[in-house]
Parts: C-alpha cells; sequence; structure tokens
C-alpha cells in the first residue's frame, strides 16, 4: 500500500448561513480509522466531502499524503449497464488489481444497475473501493441497507484495509466494530 497520512487543521464547515462544525482538528497515519459521530445535519457528510476535497472548508486546512476514495450516496456507475460491465469499467480505469474482497456480487453481474436494491448498490460501491489501490477511505454510511452478514462483511473488509496500512474515515450512526477505532463527536464542534 502506499504511503498515507490525514490531518484536518482547524477545520471549520459553513453551508449557506449556517456554520455547522468548528474547531476539528486530527491527524490519521497508516492504520488508522476514525468514526465520525453525531446527529442528523450536523456535517458528517459535508466534513467528509471537504476532506475528499469536493468541499471547500469555510476555514483551516486538510492536508492528504495518498490518493483518497470516497464510498457515498452517489454510485459511480451506469445505471443502464450490467453492474458487471460498470463496475469492470471503474476498474480498468482505477487499474485495479485482483479482488480483495467477496460482496457476493456475482449473481448480480447481469442486472442493470438502476434495479440494484439499496443494499446491492452499497455493496457495490463498497467492491468497487475495496478493488481500488487507494489507501485513505472515506466512507459515508457505509452500513445503511447491509444486513447483519453484510454489515460483518464490509466491517471484516474496513478492518483488513486499516491493518494492512491504510487510513478509514467513516461517518455513521451505526454503531463501530472495528479495532482501536478512533471516534470524533462532532456534536462538540458545533458553534
Amino acid at each position: 500500500m502506499q504511503p498515507c497520512r490525514l490531518v484536518a487543521q482547524a477545520l471549520a464547515c459553513r453551508r449557506g448561513d449556517r456554520l455547522l462544525l468548528r474547531g476539528v482538528d486530527f491527524a490519521l497515519e497508516p492504520g488508522a480509522a476514525l468514526h465520525l459521530s453525531g446527529p442528523n445535519g450536523i456535517g458528517k457528510s459535508s466534513l467528509l466531502r471537504i476532506l475528499a476535497g469536493l468541499m471547500r472548508p469555510f476555514a483551516g486546512a486538510v492536508i492528504a499524503e495518498g490518493a483518497i476514495g470516497l464510498c457515498d450516496d452517489h454510485l459511480p456507475l451506469d445505471g443502464h449497464r450490467p453492474l458487471a460491465h460498470a463496475l469492470a469499467f471503474w476498474r480498468r480505469l482505477d487499474g485495479a488489481g485482483a479482488a480483495r474482497a467477496d460482496f457476493g456480487l456475482d449473481d448480480l453481474g447481469d442486472v442493470p444497475v438502476r434495479f440494484l436494491s439499496t443494499g446491492q448498490r452499497k455493496r457495490a460501491a463498497l467492491a468497487l473501493l475495496a478493488h481500488s489501490a487507494v489507501p485513505i477511505w472515506l466512507l459515508d454510511e457505509p452500513l445503511n441497507g447491509l444486513d447483519r452478514h453484510w454489515v460483518g462483511v464490509a466491517q471484516a473488509v474496513i478492518a483488513s484495509h486499516c491493518a494492512s496500512g491504510g487510513i478509514a474515515v467513516i461517518a455513521s450512526h451505526q454503531p463501530l466494530d472495528l479495532p482501536g477505532l478512533a471516534v470524533l463527536a462532532l456534536a462538540e464542534h458545533c458553534p
């Protein structure tokens, strides 16, 4: 895995006229997992978008060393293509190697992406990320829509990613069972 590091320095997030967060600080080294917790609307997803470079912070800075992958509700797959073709496109583009995780998608290969259930779409998104060589994973509600079995698989894949030197930042309302997981309660950073 390529070297990685993710640092947030005095980050503040503003949406419209509303300041959501301020003073968010952390430094993550290889192997780290961070759980962003807090109620709906507090800014967890916005913070992930700032970390991914998709939104500018209102204040503060992000220092990222290593490629970043974001897994959220915006599945980057062509809805009209069969799942196997859509996944193969991204694997070719990302230069992904052999599968590092099995998310049970083989039986769905001929199903157009637009017909996948919420849980199937989430598994496809996680499979995409797990098959990339990206060392920093930003995961927005990665367990939503998954049954108990797939929750266990997803957490095992995240734990394995961190154990091999990756970083995971996870925004979730659900409890997470990951070794060495740190928790950042975003309610402490609300104005």
